[in-house]
């Protein structure tokens, strides 16, 4: 494997070591590019549109400073640790207040219950970190490999960083603070994922010898770092597994109930509009003209089918939502909430 040479490294330090002077060159763009993100990525999902939140991956820049983390851990440089680490909380916390700005401004009545861009960032599974560690690892590799630095607006598409983020705010905003969390999980994902993948591949190309040659500070490298890092990635490995779980659960449940549904809806003669399974609770649309079918008699046909313990939540297309809780053979009529 090839090894790095001084002027790579500068190259590099360069690249990822933002400037403390919030007036320098380094400090501004990264500011200013990151507030244009963060508008663009709240917007993007609030217009539920995918090439908004594209153009918003391609201009957010918190990839620098989570790659400058890793590079700094190498290095072993603890005020530049220091620094990254700080630049990469501080630029989270900024995109998730503006998400919070945009989601007071522009509440929908659902919630965002039914925004696409919404619901595909808040049920993170194990591909999700598998998928960060691969973009991870291209775009520190990159990075080393300036003859393959074309690569690093594919790598901007491929890594959510901002998007979740966003989300993250919006959620926030709307009180779904469950589903908010599940979205700041995915952005701890991809961090994570990044700065170890980063810190593998800055070691396997001699990075610290390239330091040493360019005349650069370097500290001393403890196995403990990498071990830390490792048991970072491991914590986020936990939930996600969970997650993961879950969602397959979720499937099956929603598999079985859709059938139950549709039998009960032809009793008045009414069309099932959707079948989900949201963390353990049946989630039913469903659309006709008076008189509707009666939940209650839902309810209890989703119980013979085995499906005793799952919550009910029955979603009448222009009309009222009805809340049947597992266990029981009664039905109240509610404004849906999924925080």
């Amino acid at each position: 494997m090839a090894r790095v040479e001084a002027a790579d490294v500068r190259r590099m330090t360069g690249a990822l070591f933002i400037d403390g002077n919030p007036r320098s060159p380094g400090s501004t763009r990264f500011w200013g590019l990151l507030v244009l993100a963060a508008v663009i990525a709240g917007a993007g999902v609030i217009g539920d549109s995918t090439a908004t939140v594209i153009g918003a991956m391609i201009v957010a820049p918190l990839m620098t400073p989570i790659l400058g983390s890793a590079l700094a851990l190498v290095l072993a440089d603890r005020r530049q640790v220091i620094r990254s680490a700080l630049l990469v909380l501080g630029g989270a916390a900024a995109v998730v207040l503006i998400g919070m700005v945009l989601g007071w401004i522009v509440s929908p009545p659902d919630a965002f219950a039914s925004n696409g861009q919404v619901s595909s960032r808040i049920s993170p599974r194990l591909v999700d970190l598998l998928a960060a560690l691969a973009t991870g690892t291209v775009g520190a590799f990159a990075l080393v490999r300036s003859d393959v630095s074309d690569t690093l607006p594919g790598v901007a598409i491929a890594i959510s960083l901002v998007p979740p983020l966003a989300v993250t705010g919006l959620l926030l905003a709307v009180h779904r603070y469950h589903d908010a969390g599940e979205s700041a999980l995915l952005f701890a994902t991809n961090v994570a994922a990044i700065v170890a993948t980063g810190t593998v591949v800055f070691l396997r190309y001699g990075v610290r010898a390239g330091a040493e040659e360019a005349a650069l500070a370097v500290g001393r490298f403890r196995g403990r770092t990498l071990a830390a890092v490792v048991c970072v990635l491991l914590l986020v490995a936990v939930p996600l597994t969970t997650g993961t779980l879950r969602v397959a659960r979720d499937r099956l449940l929603a598999a079985d109930a859709r059938p139950v549904a549709e039998r009960w809806a032809t009793t008045g003669n009414w069309q099932i509009a959707s079948v989900e399974a949201r963390n353990g609770i049946v989630v039913i649309g469903v659309l006709g003209l008076p008189p509707q079918p009666a939940p209650t008699a839902l309810r209890s046909a989703l119980d013979a089918g085995g499906m005793r313990d799952a919550d009910l939540e029955l979603h009448l297309v222009g009309g009222r939502t009805h809340w049947c809780p597992a266990a029981t053979d009664t039905c109240t009529v509610r404004k849906a909430t999924r925080d």
